[in-house]
């Protein structure tokens, strides 16, 4: 195998002197959708529509029943394609970036690794990546296309689609009621925990027509390979970008969030790389992470150590091995203006959810999710009280972690994590995360502002030069998931720490509590009005605010007139807007308060919050 890849190393050198022959390494097509997870598509779900252009690949390639996007998010999901990494470990996990930053220990995007054996490489035309990127795509723009390679050249070329994007369904009331959907609004089955209302129908009907559009759109560019001849030659990969985008999908770290569909087209000319006959459905678990590392080793061509991932085809790899693969790790921080922090791990059909700031509702407003009439109808029909227990789970604090059987509850409606009857499974679960968190330096241990100012010239190196620091803080962090009496007298270390993070973190875990945390109460009014570190005056005020203690108003203003940075405001307005929206207070917020050149972009995430709160 080696010496296989000791050849290809050369082939780019070969290209240049004697035209290499592309019959003699396989081409590579991404046909990528956006916003859709595996519940859409017949090929997954009996409530599904038929896409048969994607059925038609599958019968001649491979079927991943579990695929899973690391991230509910583009631009995070995108850049964890692009380098193979998980976005925590290399700072690249919030959406959209407050700061480009550099590859992973000098390394380059997967495309660049295929340029140098020969290949031609386009992109047509997300990119929306949160690393800074040189050298790597031949041509990424609106008109790329494989075609515009030297005649017999080798390619590798992405092609996205966004009509199941999130802005498709972001449709006017008059539209609704005015145009009708090919897919019956009575046929469609809906999801539990969605309220069953004619703007639900109507909207999860439409995306579902928007699903036969996709596989339309796909037909055109499988035919065009076809009439190029290079049909034989090339692996097709169908996927979805990240999870589906109707409420409670894209941005949240659900299944319906990070389970995407796969589907492999295996040409006929490399099938010996696959090993698996045509049609058959793999059960073993890939990741985001494995896409980078599996076209590199398609083309027999070495990954490169910054890379997270494992190939899940190709030499050396077997379909045996890879069915036994039962784990995927998911991670999910700031989506535009809504901060949360969330990390998931799931082994079988087991998913445990680990929600490092319970009090951040799924629900808290971001202005693009809201503006879909399904998101604002459900908002409104629970501040009216019209859902019942499972529809409103989406406006509630949720659990510091939760566990879920999939195979029974396949919508995570159901949390586990308080059943005797898995204790032994939960811990288990719950230490697995821990060790991945750790393992991987996850930056999320700091707040972004933090990292903005400190970490993101080289984030890789801050991780492992802060390694023992971040495994500290998430030591402190779990100390929520034990009874408050056992853990009352680490509470009171860490509040008196002299790392203002494991003030921070202390001050988290005390809101994690909740009430049953009130005998903290002057101890966090002295740390909102004295603590020297601004985010942890924050979440003092935060922790008074969640409990009814008292009015944090003051407080909260007094930290944004003294925010350092222009992610510490938006991290400020987030925990306003959680109050006032939740809690019932009433947060006078002037943009006079905030400078105004951190407010110069009419759409950036601190006027978004701005707007919201004065509205």
């Amino acid at each position: 195998m080696k010496v296989v890849r000791s050849i290809t190393s050369l082939v780019g050198l070969l290209f240049l002197c004697c035209s290499v022959n592309a019959a003699d390494f396989p081409n590579f097509v991404w046909l990528t959708s956006e916003d859709n997870s595996v519940h859409f598509s017949r090929l997954y779900s009996e409530a599904g529509i038929p896409m048969p252009a994607i059925e038609g690949l599958a019968e001649h390639g491979l079927v991943f029943e579990h695929a899973f996007s690391n991230a509910p998010v583009c631009s995070v999901a995108r850049t964890t394609l692009l380098t193979g990494a998980y976005a925590p470990r290399i700072g690249t996990q919030f959406h959209r970036r407050s700061k480009l930053v550099p590859f992973p220990d000098n390394g380059k995007m997967y495309p660049w690794y295929l340029q140098q054996a020969g290949y031609y490489t386009s992109n047509n035309s997300k990119t929306d990546y949160n690393v800074i990127v040189g050298e790597g795509w031949d041509d990424s723009s609106p008109t790329a296309i494989w075609r515009n390679r030297e005649a017999g050249q080798p390619f590798l070329h992405v092609q996205n689609t966004a009509l199941t994007h999130e802005s498709s369904l972001h449709f006017s009331r008059n539209e609704m009621e005015t145009t009708a959907n090919k897919t019956p609004s009575d046929s469609v089955t809906l999801f539990p925990y969605f309220p069953d209302t004619p703007t639900f129908r109507y909207t999860h009907a439409r995306y579902l027509d928007n699903h036969v559009r996709v596989d339309d759109y796909f037909a055109d560019y499988i035919e065009m390979l076809e009439e190029d001849g290079v049909l034989d030659d090339t692996f097709i990969f169908y996927f979805g970008d990240h999870g589906g985008v109707l409420p409670r999908g894209k941005g949240y770290a659900y299944e319906n969030g990070l389970h995407v569909p796969l589907v492999v087209y295996v040409p006929e000319n490399w099938k010996h790389l696959t090993n698996s006959e045509y049609g058959s459905r793999i059960d073993g678990f890939v990741s985001f992470i494995d896409f980078a590392p599996t076209i590199l080793n398609l083309a027999g061509i070495d990954i490169p150590p910054h890379m997270d991932g494992r190939p899940f085809l190709g030499a050396g790899v077997s379909i045996e091995e890879v069915n036994d693969r039962d784990e995927a790790f998911g991670y999910a921080d700031r989506f535009d203006e809504k901060i949360d922090h969330v990390r998931t791990l799931r082994k079988g059909n087991i998913k445990y959810i680990r929600n490092y700031q319970p009090f951040n509702v799924d629900a808290l407003f971001n202005e693009y999710r809201y503006r879909m009439l399904a998101y604002a109808e459900w908002w409104d029909l629970y501040r009216a009280g019209s859902l019942n227990t499972i529809q409103q789970q989406f406006f509630e604090p949720r659990p510091a972690e939760q566990l879920f059987e999939l195979s029974d509850d396949p919508f995570e409606t159901r949390d586990l994590a308080n059943d005797p009857a898995y204790a032994d499974l939960l811990s288990a679960m719950r230490q697995e995360l821990n060790s991945k968190v750790k393992s991987i330096n996850d930056l999320s241990m700091f707040p972004e502002s933090m990292l903005f100012a400190e970490a993101f010239d080289d984030p890789v190196a801050f991780g492992r030069q802060n390694s023992a620091r971040i495994g500290q803080l998430v030591d402190i962090a779990d100390l929520s998931l034990q009874s408050l009496d056992d853990v009352t007298g680490d509470v009171v270390t860490a509040l008196e720490s002299d790392d203002p993070w494991v003030r921070y973190w202390g001050l988290i875990v005390l809101s994690s509590f909740g009430e049953e945390a009130h005998s903290f109460t002057e101890i966090a009014r002295r740390m909102a009005t004295k603590d020297e570190e601004n985010l942890v005056r924050v979440r003092a005020a935060e922790f008074l605010g969640l409990i009814q203690a008292e009015n944090p108003a003051s407080y909260l203003i007094d930290t944004l007139l003294n925010a350092n940075n222009e992610m510490e405001a938006v991290i400020i307005l987030n925990t306003i807007v959680l109050l006032q929206d939740f809690s019932g207070y009433q947060i006078a917020v002037s943009p006079d308060l905030i400078p105004s050149q951190w407010q110069s972009n009419g759409q950036s995430n601190l006027t978004l919050r701005l707007d919201h709160l004065n509205n």
